[in-house]
């Protein structure tokens, strides 16, 4: 018999403040105690270093479960400039192109 266990057994909150605080973490730039503030601001009492050992523990699982649903791919979708082929005529003629 196989037993289903939680990654979230025997945590003191749960894992929905577990994971949001991961996913703050490793999303923006934000440091321990940021989350700290953020989480007393909420009404929760959660230490620094409690978020620390949370990262430590959760992150690596998360990143290995996203991995399969991100799509991979050698090309870049930063858009730095646009280019916009303009016909002969327009250019011949020294119309204004607006758009």
């Amino acid at each position: 018999m196989r037993r289903n266990s939680s990654p979230f057994k025997w945590r003191h909150y749960a894992p929905d403040i577990i994971l949001l605080c991961v996913r703050w973490y490793c999303r923006y730039s934000l440091g321990y105690r940021n989350l700290e503030e953020m989480m007393r601001e909420r009404g929760l009492a959660v230490d620094h270093v409690t978020v620390f050992r949370w990262v430590q523990r959760y992150a690596p699982e998360i990143n290995r479960r996203m991995r399969k649903h991100l799509k991979m791919s050698g090309t870049s979708y930063r858009l730095d400039e646009t280019y916009v082929k303009v016909g002969r005529d327009a250019e011949r003629s020294g119309e204004e192109v607006r758009w």
